[in-house]
């Protein structure tokens, strides 16, 4: 298996240096490369870089086996999946993995989140994708444990072509964790007002405010697993069409028709 990671993180990161360690130790691989933004590139969401060129560096220190290679690229997560997906490294990767991510993406955070932008353009690019998030900044071995067991298995899971496979995992020692859920994502509050400040200059600056707290966040969902110490496993399908209003709009356009004439 050839494994290509990235995050949004930044190829530094402490999640993603976590499960570089832990994939090399306990999965059967023939490559490994990381290939992750230089700098923290979280909230990038599917972005790519179209106006500028990108560069890739290799860091050759960061790794001691010839089949791992730790590279950074001036880009956003979609940016270095596309270029690792498409030429710029020797081999085409059969999986793409994206994490350990400190922080959760749960809910509504996937439509923001670098983390699974990552994973979604490996499936855009064929291949089976893995988005991980370690809900906190602390165990990462836990999250790294959880995702080595999936990837030991991961050709016995039926992912169809336009699913990708997004984890979070509690904060927590591995010891405590009490399993894996199954779940459908959840759905935040309202994000916090922006933080408004003053520059040294005395002129006006915003920050983006917190995230809202979960909404809906019962049983079955994401939310409710990981509070409840569970790593929760959500497939996310890559079709945002709302079919369920298609036929309402329908005949909304129909109507509009028979006003016209």
């Amino acid at each position: 298996m050839k494994i290509l990671l990235s995050n949004d993180d930044g190829y530094f990161a402490p999640g993603i240096m976590k499960a570089f360690a832990e994939i090399a130790d306990k999965c059967s691989f023939s490559r490994l490369d990381i290939m992750a933004p230089e700098r923290n590139r979280s909230a990038a969401s599917n972005s790519l870089t179209l106006t500028e060129p990108l560069r890739i560096n290799l860091h050759p220190s960061l790794s001691n086996d010839e089949r791992c290679n730790v590279y950074s690229v001036n880009g956003t997560p979609t940016d270095c999946v596309h270029l690792g997906m498409n030429g710029a490294l020797e081999y085409e990767p059969d999986i793409v993995v994206s994490g350990i991510n400190a922080g959760a993406n749960m809910g509504d955070d996937v439509l923001y989140s670098g983390t699974v932008a990552a994973a979604t353009e490996g499936r855009f690019l064929g291949k089976p994708s893995i988005a991980i998030s370690l809900c906190g900044e602390q165990n990462f071995d836990t999250a790294a444990q959880v995702l080595t067991t999936i990837l030991q298995d991961i050709n016995s899971i039926d992912l169809s072509k336009d699913t990708i496979i997004n984890i979070n995992v509690p904060d927590i020692p591995f010891a405590e964790l009490k399993g894996i859920k199954i779940t459908r994502l959840g759905r935040r509050h309202v994000s916090e007002p922006v933080v408004s400040q003053k520059d040294p200059r005395g002129l006006p600056i915003y920050w983006v405010g917190p995230a809202g707290e979960a909404a809906d966040a019962g049983e079955g969902t994401d939310f409710y697993a990981v509070e409840n110490g569970y790593a929760s496993i959500t497939p996310l399908k890559i079709d945002l069409t709302h079919y369920e209003m298609l036929p309402g709009l329908e005949s909304w356009c129909q109507s509009l028709d028979g006003k016209s004439k």
